[in-house]
């Protein structure tokens, strides 16, 4: 084959050379980049469906033009303009095979106007990509830190930000309030985000961001850059307050006189670089009641009540605290939310006490109906923990006799009682929700109760097909997530929908029915609670429980204690 047509060009090489240090890129890219622009050149001249390819020697900047044609085997081939079969290639270079490539050298181009013009464009457009790159290979990496700028200019109330060989933006709403930056100021900001886009790499500044609190702190108190102190969480309201937790890993330093200095001279430094913020700075715990109350400082705490689960807590606070606990415009509490990542809630020893008693009125009522009891022995179980019926049925017999001025008579008259009233309610729900339509096949699928019945045919799920339709957390939203979880419930439906003869996989219903014996142990607990209480019911006459006098319980009931005190 003869060899390329080759053009010297030695001035490629220094235009090549004076790009790569002006725009502090690779000289090998530059290069890259011209052969693009050759390429396009010409398979303007050939033929842009022609594959045509240029290689500029790196040593004495020759340039070699050539067009390259793939051997294939289909007969006839797909695109005549890049392939060739393996048949005619074979005629033309014996012993060539099918993956190969035919490189025929093409005379050189004269540029003229228009393809100097274009060849430009596409050297600019590429030497762009490649600094862009470049940026963001620099700066993805640097995500979470502090970084100096100056303000280059404003657009709808946006700052771009200069930072040498990089721009980043600095958007309004991540600017402190009321602070005003013109251009030419220099500027502090935080690195939150980096991101690859079209238009080349995105680097998104903020003043507002707790991290940048966090880190400005890192630079004022070496103990935090050393790793002895340990900031655990901020929450900002950003331009007015702050909180900070901090703990130390050394017993022998305070984190929090080590973050405000001598005379304050560490948390000032922040304070003013922020605008006047102020500072709370708490000792972190692992205990989240303790570090609850060390976030809502410097209001005094009285009580919490922590649900995990939910992550929701309860503060109980002094009547004259109130407003302290809150802040202004409910920032105080709004700040010790973010900072523990719970959900607070506020109220005051009177608030509490009087939604205890009324909490105790109710529950009280409840076992003198349910149980035809008086209320001393009403006040009893409630002081003692239980919250409902089924409460009495679940526990053991000898915890319910232990309760000081019961006995063994007294537990099992308890127990019999609460049975009667349970299949009393279950019959009433039975016959309710055989008033709705709800079919029995519904049950005998789900292992539901009657109340369960009850509140899907209320949604109106009546019959297999309309339980066969719902999805799992449709049913959990019925039933509530006391009665069922999802992955029940998800059993429950695919159940359903087998005997509704949506599909006969009979793998499926061994799983469903090992899914469903949560229904059968509930039912067996119960039954085994009706026996006992059945053993019993001979030894507990009913006048020794109603002439239970007040003076035998040894208490008054005052509805203070918590459900937990009864485990």
């Amino acid at each position: 084959m003869a060899m390329d047509v080759a053009i010297a060009r030695p001035e490629l090489l220094l235009v090549a050379d004076a790009v790569a240090r002006e725009k502090m890129i690779e000289r090998d890219e530059v290069l890259e980049a011209m052969e693009q622009a050759i390429q396009k050149a010409g398979r303007a001249k050939y033929g842009h469906e022609k594959d045509i390819r240029a290689v500029i020697d790196r040593k004495s900047g020759e340039v070699k033009l050539s067009r390259w044609t793939e051997v294939v085997e289909a007969e006839p081939v797909e695109n005549e303009a890049t392939q060739l079969s393996l048949r005619i290639a074979q005629k033309i270079r014996p012993g060539i095979r099918a993956g190969e490539f035919i490189v025929d050298p093409l005379p050189p181009i004269d540029f003229g106007r228009i393809a100097a013009q274009t060849a430009k464009q596409v050297i600019v457009q590429r030497v762009r990509e490649v600094e862009r790159n470049k940026q963001f290979l620099e700066y993805k990496d640097r995500v979470g830190e502090i970084i100096n700028g100056v303000v280059k200019r404003t657009e709808y109330g946006n700052l771009m930000v200069e930072l040498g060989k990089a721009e980043a933006l600095l958007r309004r709403d991540e600017t402190i309030p009321r602070e005003a930056f013109r251009n030419g100021d220099r500027v502090r900001a935080y690195i939150y985000d980096v991101r690859e886009e079209p238009r080349g790499p995105q680097i998104f500044l903020s003043r507002t961001h707790p991290g940048f609190l966090a880190k400005l702190f890192a630079q004022e108190v070496p103990e935090i850059y050393d790793g002895i102190i340990e900031i655990k969480a901020v929450a900002r309201d950003p331009g007015s307050r702050a909180k900070m937790a901090v703990i130390s890993r050394d017993s022998s330093i305070d984190p929090v006189g080590a973050c405000v200095g001598m005379r304050g001279s560490r948390v000032q430094a922040v304070v003013q670089e922020l605008q006047g913020e102020k500072i709370d700075i708490i000792p972190w715990s692992p205990d989240q009641a303790t570090f609850i109350v060390n976030a809502l400082a410097p209001a005094e705490v009285t009580k919490v009540v922590l649900d995990d689960e939910a992550r929701r807590v309860e503060v109980v606070v002094p009547d004259d605290q109130l407003s302290l606990a809150i802040g202004r415009r409910g920032q105080n509490v709004r700040l010790a939310s973010q900072l523990t990542r719970y959900d607070v809630d506020i109220l005051t020893e009177a608030e509490e006490s009087e939604r205890r008693q009324e909490d105790f009125r109710k529950r009280s009522g409840l076992f003198v109906e349910g149980l035809d009891v008086d209320d001393v022995i009403a006040g009893l179980l409630v002081t003692e923990g239980f919250g409902s019926i089924e409460d009495i049925i679940n526990v053991d017999d000898e915890e319910l006799a232990g309760i000081e001025g019961f006995d063994e008579n007294v537990a099992a008259e308890l127990k019999r009682r609460a049975q009667a009233f349970l299949d009393k309610r279950e019959g009433e729900m039975d016959e309710k929700r055989r008033e709705m339509g709800v079919e029995d096949a519904v049950a005998e699928v789900g292992g539901f109760s009657a109340a369960m019945l009850v509140a899907l045919g209320e949604k109106g799920v009546k019959s297999l097909e309309d339980l066969a339709d719902l999805a799992g957390d449709e049913l959990v939203e019925i039933l509530g997530t006391d009665a069922v979880d999802e992955e029940t419930a998800n059993a429950v439906i695919l159940a359903a929908r087998q005997s509704a003869g949506w599909f006969g996989d009979e793998d499926v219903v061994g799983a469903l029915a090992a899914a469903q014996g949560d229904y059968a142990e509930d039912e067996g607990s119960e039954g085994e609670a009706d026996a006992m209480s059945e053993e019993g019911s001979d030894a507990a006459p009913e006048d020794e429980l109603d002439g239970m006098a007040e003076d035998e319980s040894g208490a008054t009931p005052d509805g203070e204690t918590d459900d937990a005190d009864r485990n």
